[in-house]
């Protein structure tokens, strides 16, 4: 977005406890039924604390948006007092080099200017940017290193394609070198198969329809279980078993396209999935470059905890050896 929070310098920063507080409200209250109801939520304590750091959330996210709308109509000035004294080339590359610069909030507010999208989707679309795309990378990135940690023969074929991939290249990479890296994106995938970021979602049936022989009239809220149907036997062969190439792509073919879903599938599926994936990517490959991952907790003792995240309960515990 463009905009620091500067929460890991500011460790009491409003929006940050804010954040945290929500994740743990909308938990509470998804295993409460008797909380589900909003005209009864809103009178308890919980559902007051709730309401309080929505509004923090909401305030901080409008206030990132105000003051990017108040900055491009600013630009906009400028560029019209401009423009009479640029010659037409020198303005077509200013446009083309300000679009290469634009961040996620200035591409939602060029659509919010066409009318494609209201004010209160850009606020949305802005909210689950910054609410789900930061621990859900982070966890992502964790269980990426554990199982590397307790595989040396698969951490190497990665350190190997790691090492080349920089060898290569300068220090400052783009998202087109990142492609390049598919050993590793394929050890992405399976530690998000095993231990997918969001281990839960639901949706809304648009149509009357059959479950397994069970009827789910429309408008039905359908829940699926991630990690269930990542770990299933019948759609994955020894299920408990980390094996990064299951998804090179000679191994892919013919697998049912919504057989792995880390960022849900069809027209609700994750915005930012093609961004997780390259940030995970980014920081396992600056990670693994420098050092080798090692882990003695083994897979049974690994005790998972699934809330709105696939967190582990007491922690997970590496080390980190400096590469020669």
């Amino acid at each position: 977005m463009d905009s620091s929070p500067n929460t890991q310098q500011y460790a009491e920063s409003p929006y940050f406890n804010a954040v945290f507080r929500m994740s743990e409200l909308v938990q509470q209250r998804q295993t409460c039924p008797w909380l589900w109801s909003d005209a009864i939520y809103r009178w308890t304590r919980s559902g007051s604390e709730h309401e309080a750091c929505l509004k923090i959330l909401h305030e901080f996210t409008d206030k990132v948006i105000d003051e990017r709308i108040d900055e491009r109509e600013v630009k906009k000035r400028d560029q019209n007092k401009q423009r009479n004294s640029e010659t037409t080339e020198e303005q077509e590359k200013d446009v083309f080099t300000r679009k290469k610069r634009l961040a996620f909030l200035d591409l939602l507010l060029e659509a919010y200017d066409k009318g494609d999208i209201s004010r209160t989707g850009v606020r949305e679309e802005v909210d689950t940017f910054m609410f789900e795309g930061h621990d859900t990378t982070a966890a992502g990135i964790t269980w990426a290193l554990y199982l590397l940690g307790r595989h040396p023969k698969m951490q190497q074929r990665v350190n190997e394609e790691v090492d080349t991939f920089f060898e290569q290249r300068s220090e400052k990479l783009t998202v087109e070198d990142m492609k390049e890296l598919r050993y590793l994106e394929c050890v992405i995938k399976e530690s998000q198969r095993l231990f997918p970021s969001v281990p839960f979602f639901s949706r809304s049936t648009t149509e009357d329809c059959y479950l397994d022989g069970y009827f789910a009239p429309k408008g039905t809220a359908v829940g699926v279980s991630t990690i269930g149907l990542h770990r299933n036997p019948e759609v994955w062969s020894a299920p408990l078993d980390f094996n990064p190439d299951r998804f090179l792509p000679e191994n892919s073919q013919g697998r049912h396209p919504f057989a792995f879903v880390p960022f849900s599938a069809g027209p609700r599926n994750c915005i930012g999935q093609r961004f997780a994936i390259l940030e995970e990517k980014t920081i396992l490959a600056y990670i693994l470059r420098f050092f080798h991952v090692s882990s003695k907790q083994s897979f049974d003792e690994m005790k998972t905890c699934a809330e709105l995240i696939t967190r582990p309960k007491d922690g997970i515990f590496v080390s980190l050896c400096r590469r020669k």
